[in-house]
């Protein structure tokens, strides 16, 4: 007869294998391209394919670092300060909008609310043109600015969705419990709400930050100069219509993926703890 501590451990072995499978299968490709920047390009080419290098290749980096055509530290400087200044301007916009949604009711909030959905539907594909145009206008094509504002308006729709189901979620009773102890409507918002938030604001923070560190049609039309292009333009220098230099393709990918992966390190914390942080008054 089995044991019912056993049975659990068996089934939390179980459980850990299926993940550790899972994992696998979703690093494999990251683990491939890794390895491909490391080697030459006639041994990526190479028919059949070798798993690991036969000549390391480190200095592909190098190379691709010190290219004329693609100046890659300000390329990486350029992404960070798009995605973080857009994830800020989408958390800063959705927060206020998304609790007020959430907490209050006006004439046309269905109507708003379904118009924020509407927004999603729209890339900036679509209006690149118009918002060229726009930007022309008012002085800011070929700058930060000018992504800044636009991926935080094409991300802003989501948050504001994500956070107002999570607002909507906290028990009015701690909001009204709070007014009577004589907290104002901001110190109710950023001492009660956004500690049982912090889950949605983590999941925000990281489709908006990712969203705008992928962003790539919008970049290529209103970026010109190279410099103020991001990673993901800078990209296509090395994709030739008849030759493409892979082990350069993947060596930037590679310095592309580390900043999200220390996002998500630095993160995780944050969203565990914000399932029980805000709970105790």
């Amino acid at each position: 007869m089995t044991v019912p501590g056993n049975r659990r451990r068996r089934r939390r072995w179980d459980l850990t294998a299926v993940g550790a499978v899972l994992a696998a299968l979703f690093l494999l490709p990251y683990l491939v391209m890794v390895l491909g920047s490391l080697k030459p390009r006639a041994e990526i080419l190479r028919i059949p394919p070798t798993y690991l290098p036969q000549q390391w290749r480190p200095d592909n980096y190098a190379t691709v670092w010190h290219t004329p055509e693609t100046p890659l530290p300000f390329n990486l400087v350029s992404t960070l300060v798009i995605a973080v200044g857009g994830t800020l301007l989408v958390l800063a916009a959705a927060v206020p909008a998304a609790y007020h949604t959430a907490r209050r009711r006006f004439p046309g909030k269905a109507a708003f609310l379904g118009l924020v959905l509407v927004t999603q539907m729209l890339q900036p594909t679509v209006l690149v043109t118009g918002l060229l145009r726009e930007f022309f206008t008012l002085g800011i094509n070929d700058t930060w600015l000018a992504m800044i504002l636009v991926d935080g308006a094409f991300n802003l729709s989501f948050a504001v969705w994500i956070l107002h189901s999570f607002f909507r979620g906290v028990p009015v009773e701690l909001e009204e419990a709070a007014a009577l102890d004589g907290l104002s409507r901001w110190q109710i918002l950023t001492r009660v709400s956004l500690p049982l938030v912090w889950p949605g604001i983590v999941t925000a923070t990281i489709f908006a930050f990712v969203s705008c560190w992928n962003e790539f049609a919008a970049s290529l039309v209103i970026l010109t100069t190279p410099e103020n292009q991001p990673l993901s333009v800078a990209l296509t220098k090395f994709i030739g219509q008849y030759d493409t230099a892979w082990q350069y393709v993947f060596a930037i990918s590679t310095v592309g993926i580390v900043p999200v992966v220390i996002l998500f390190a630095l993160i995780e914390k944050r969203l565990v703890a914000g399932l029980t942080a805000g709970s105790v008054k």
